[in-house]
């Protein structure tokens, strides 16, 4: 059955990439080439990073809208029958299982790194309950928003525009559970994890869990192996994160700010499958754009974003498959 929505999605991510206005384009071009230069070992500041990613999602979130990638994240193949979708519907209801709420439909969640808040929604609709949930991204946000009017969920889903690296707009003791999905720690340099995981602590009711699904480094990664590196060079700007940390580095932060850490593992299954997928799906995108292109409606510069998106997540695939790195390692803490 045709999938009116999915196309709709598309073609609306495709003509606002066709209509973006040149400084936002640019923006999204120089961020890109900012995580680049990260990589090569060039010092930055935090805000710079974090000025780097708003401009770079602004671009990305309606290119991969293209790509059924709404929710802008790839989940373990937990099903090998199923596809990308349905194999995050699978991951999510994993996360929320461990955050083991005592009453659902009670249950006040935080979404931290929501995007377009099609998790918080996913959420909601499974316990019955409320989902706060912030970003960075300004237009991700009012389309969080439209989304929850929509579906006629605009007094249980609550969005704003917010960055991790600035104390929780909540009050203490607000939620019964937070989660994440590749949204948190890759935006942090090691330095910075105590102070989110400090006000992540704050915002928590006692007893509640923070469960996530996220990208870590493996502890087979070497900074050391210069194979190591170059591949974390290329991959590291396709994920659209400035940081890569341990998963020890991360629950460290989490213990000395007063949680006590119950699971810390690799993903159930890997990432790759659903990642060559979409690389597949990326290959007949860019044939589309270059057909576009030749009849000015796409411009030129799409196309080179996914070619620089495709070889990227070919060196994101051999880094899983050597288990370097894992896009959704688990851990799971509890407020003591």
């Amino acid at each position: 059955m045709l999938d009116t929505y999915r196309l709709r999605t598309a073609a609306t991510g495709l003509k606002r990439l066709a209509t973006l206005p040149p400084v936002d384009k640019q923006a999204g071009i120089d961020a890109y080439r900012f995580f680049q230069a990260m990589q090569a070992g060039e010092p930055t500041e935090t805000a710079d990073e974090t000025r780097a990613v708003a401009a770079y999602y602004k671009v990305l979130n309606n290119m991969l809208s293209v790509f059924d990638l709404e929710k802008l994240y790839i989940p373990p193949m937990l099903d090998e029958t199923k596809g990308l979708y349905d194999n995050q519907i699978l991951t999510e209801r994993a996360v929320l299982a461990e955050l083991a709420l005592e009453d659902p439909q009670r249950s006040h969640l935080l979404d931290m790194g929501c995007g377009r808040g099609r998790i918080a929604h996913h959420f909601a609709s499974l316990t019955g309950g409320e989902v706060s949930g912030y970003n960075i991204d300004p237009d991700q946000i009012e389309n969080a928003i439209a989304w929850a009017e929509r579906c006629g969920m605009g007094d249980r889903l609550h969005f704003t525009v917010g960055d991790h690296h600035d104390p929780l707009d909540y009050p203490s003791e607000t939620f019964d559970g937070c989660f994440s999905f590749q949204a948190v720690w890759p935006f942090f340099k090691k330095g910075e994890l105590d102070l989110h995981a400090r006000e992540m602590y704050r915002v928590l009711k006692p007893g509640a869990r923070y469960a996530c699904s996220e990208y870590l480094l493996t502890p087979f990664f070497d900074w050391d192996d210069e194979e190591h590196v170059a591949l974390h060079r290329l991959f590291l700007p396709t994920l659209a994160a400035t940081q890569s940390m341990y998963p020890a580095d991360v629950c460290a932060a989490l213990e000395r700010a007063g949680f006590r850490i119950l699971v810390s593992a690799p993903s159930k299954s890997e990432a790759w499958p659903l990642c060559e997928q979409k690389r597949d799906l990326i290959l007949w995108g860019r044939r589309l754009v270059r057909a576009l292109e030749k009849v000015r409606v796409a411009p030129p510069w799409i196309e080179e974003s996914l070619d620089l998106l495709q070889r990227g997540g070919q060196a994101w695939t051999e880094a899983e498959r050597a288990k370097l790195a894992d896009l959704n390692w688990r851990i799971v803490a509890e407020k003591r």
